[in-house]
């Protein structure tokens, strides 16, 4: 069992920095941050636990080869405990038959899940730090939070990595689109989620130093720092992909993105906008059908229900589209299970999704390794809550190779141009971070 400890943190903003600081020292480190959006009026508070929950250092790590989900239920039901990490979106081969051939600069695991060694949680302005106390007396807590908060935070370094490449061209982009149209014409798939990847090689940059950069661009609820020895994912998610809160379940959706406006009542023209626009409505409501599909699969009888459809909601570079479903989970199912069989999330494939997730493979040139995965932490209740990896920055250090995605849903009402321009509006945020 952990102890714990609780301390009063005065200034959280100077204190998550000084945590990524002192974090250095270690391989594995996982940093989840919602940038108070338990303060924010536009949020769904009920469903977001902590300000920040962070694990330090590893104890115990999974990374399978095969058999992923199987021995990931093995390992959380030996020690349960705080276990921090991810899913890989090539995990799809092990749940349905598929396979990916596309390329890779980045060699992410399918599946890499860790036991650390500390575990901080940020509520407001109160943080519990959970510890084992035959590693470390409550004197020796108290000296390392006394060391940690005396961290000074340097003056950042101007780094700017050079030229960001395009997987495939812009009229390359806008034939695949036409294409995928075409399928659907044909009655092949209802949506798809298309994205392409803008690439960096021989990238240098800070990933702590970056990452702090992305959050002060575009702070999100769903925000992570994820570390790996020499790979590094720095995540500005707006998207939950799924929670589990007792027996319940829950999962939000987004599709449906719209740009800010230039004044107060821009803005508020172009969120009303997009709260009737015919064809996000339509991606949204696609999505939400097949999420409910997903959850009915380990959900109890009568319990999958939709809380808020087409919801709107505001981040500092756009509007979102996000739906709310929930379920119990069945009493016969093991808590993995409800991420098996919902993953890939849909909102990052398609519907129907085996199909749209053949055609992505077919038509998108690069892996997406960490893109379109999920993060979190599964706690020692087997609570868990997992975003969904978009807007985010992957880095093999070794390799030198930097990459992000970006994507959108392809319906029959889609237009290439203006899909195209959705993906940029996506990308100006990472690009403002790598070039500025």
């Amino acid at each position: 069992m952990r102890k714990i400890l609780s301390f009063h943190i005065s200034n959280t903003v100077e204190f998550k920095q000084q945590l990524l600081l002192w974090s250095k020292k270690f391989d594995r480190i996982a940093v989840l941050d919602s940038h108070d959006v338990n303060k924010k009026a536009n949020s769904k508070k009920e469903y977001n636990s902590y300000e920040l929950v962070a694990g330090i250092d590893s104890l115990q790590l999974i990374e399978p080869e095969k058999d992923c989900f199987e021995t990931f239920k093995k390992e959380l039901d030996h020690a349960k405990d705080w276990w921090f990490g991810y899913l890989g979106y090539d995990l799809k081969n092990e749940i349905e038959n598929l396979s990916s051939a596309n390329l890779d600069g980045l060699d992410m695991p399918s599946m890499n899940f860790f036991r650390p060694r500390w575990v901080f949680i940020l509520d407001v302005d109160t943080l519990q730090v959970r510890y084992f106390d035959e590693e470390f007396t409550e004197e020796e807590i108290y000296d390392l939070m006394k060391n940690l908060q005396a961290f000074d935070i340097p003056e950042e370094k101007k780094v700017s990595v050079a030229e960001i490449n395009s997987r495939i061209s812009r009229d390359e982009y806008l034939t695949a689109v036409q294409q995928l149209k075409d399928h659907i014409r044909l009655g092949d798939i209802y949506e798809v989620n298309f994205c392409q990847e803008f690439y960096v090689e021989e990238a240098y940059i800070r990933p702590r130093q970056t990452y702090r950069k992305l959050m002060q661009v575009s702070p999100t609820p769903y925000s992570c720092l994820y570390c790996m020895g020499n790979k590094f994912l720095l995540s500005a998610s707006p998207e939950r992909y799924i929670k589990k809160v007792g027996k319940k379940i829950i999962s939000q959706p987004i599709k449906g993105t719209a740009k800010r406006g230039k004044t107060q009542e821009e803005d508020q023209q172009i969120k009303e906008h997009l709260f009737t626009d015919p064809k996000e409505r339509a991606e949204n409501i696609m999505i939400v059908d097949l999420v409910r599909n997903d959850l009915s699969r380990t959900a109890a009888k009568g319990t999958v229900k939709v809380e808020e459809l087409c919801g709107i909601y505001t981040f500092p570079q756009v509007h979102q589209m996000i739906s709310t479903v929930v379920s119990d989970l069945r009493k016969d199912k093991h808590f993995v299970d409800c991420i098996k069989h919902s993953f890939p999330m849909g909102s990052m494939t398609g519907a129907p999704k085996v199909r749209a997730m053949k055609l992505i493979e077919k038509y998108e040139v690069a892996k997406r390794g960490l893109f379109s995965a999920a993060v979190g932490y599964i706690t020692p209740d087997a609570d868990f809550d997992f975003n969904v990896v978009i807007r985010s920055i992957q880095y093999n250090a070794k390799d030198d190779y930097l990459s992000f995605m970006v994507g959108g849903a392809i319906t029959m009402q889609s237009k290439p141009e203006k899909e195209y321009e959705e993906c940029m509006l996506k990308a100006k945020a990472i690009m403002k971070v790598l070039k500025d």
